[in-house]
């Protein structure tokens, strides 16, 4: 599985690969969220969900919802607003809808890939994905899709992994990661998407970097939040109002 995942030199098989893997962990995702984690990541998607002031949205897309963490989050703050969770799993899309409704959330689910969006020009006003951005194959392209979708001063919310700033953490941080993650993560499902996991994020642009490639795609008053000393990074970017 890791094998296809990481081969760069075929885009489709490394997208149908990823794709392939949440399906299969659909099952445990938020077990092994919540377990492997400690119960840190909901802290962090509640972060993201104060951050953005979603009270203020009328339209929300949810990119990489998975199981509908961060959709559910963000319809806690905004009751009346449009709220679509989008995916490219259905066995994600499954369980978000089970908890949807079990909320009464009345969430709209789509089945989709975050760089080919099934929406018009500036039908959000608010675009958030939560650990997902790094899993997109081509991120030119979905930032690109993102800033087409948000209306004029709408706002992108990116919550991803990043490299701890204290070097002692760093060093733990990746023993556990490489190491433990992958043993923990394979008595409950395949190993080989918790070895994944730590291979994305090592490979995933540091912060600046990546704020870089928010200004590349046209947003600006880009900022960066480091939580937890780095071990996550939430990052925040408006798309200009009309000229």
């Amino acid at each position: 599985m890791v094998e296809k995942i990481t081969d760069p030199d075929d885009s489709e098989k490394r997208r149908r690969a990823i794709q392939e893997m949440f399906s299969q962990i659909a099952p445990r995702y938020d077990f092994l969220n919540r377990l492997l984690s400690l119960g840190i990541d909901q802290g962090w998607r509640e972060t993201l969900v104060r951050m953005v002031r979603a009270g203020e949205r009328t339209s929300i897309l949810d990119v990489a919802c998975g199981t509908g963490d961060v959709s559910l989050a963000l319809r806690e703050k905004a009751p009346r607003a449009r709220i679509v969770g989008l995916d490219f799993s259905q066995a994600m899309l499954d369980l978000a809808r089970i908890k949807s409704e079990r909320a009464g959330a009345g969430l709209e689910l789509a089945c989709a890939s975050a760089e080919n969006l099934p929406f018009a020009e500036h039908e959000f006003d608010l675009v958030s994905i939560a650990f997902g951005i790094r899993n997109v194959v081509d991120r030119e392209k979905a930032l690109a899709e993102f800033f087409r979708v948000l209306k004029p001063k709408g706002r992108l919310a990116v919550l991803e992994f990043s490299q701890p700033r204290v070097p002692w953490l760093g060093d733990l941080y990746n023993i556990y990661f490489f190491q433990i993650l992958p043993l923990i993560g394979g008595l409950f499902a395949q190993r080989s998407a918790y070895r994944y996991l730590p291979e994305s994020v090592a490979r995933f642009p540091a912060p600046q970097e990546f704020s870089g490639s928010l200004r590349a795609a046209g947003f600006e008053s880009c900022r960066l939040h480091a939580l937890t000393f780095g071990i996550a990074t939430l990052y925040l970017a408006d798309k200009p109002a009309l000229s």
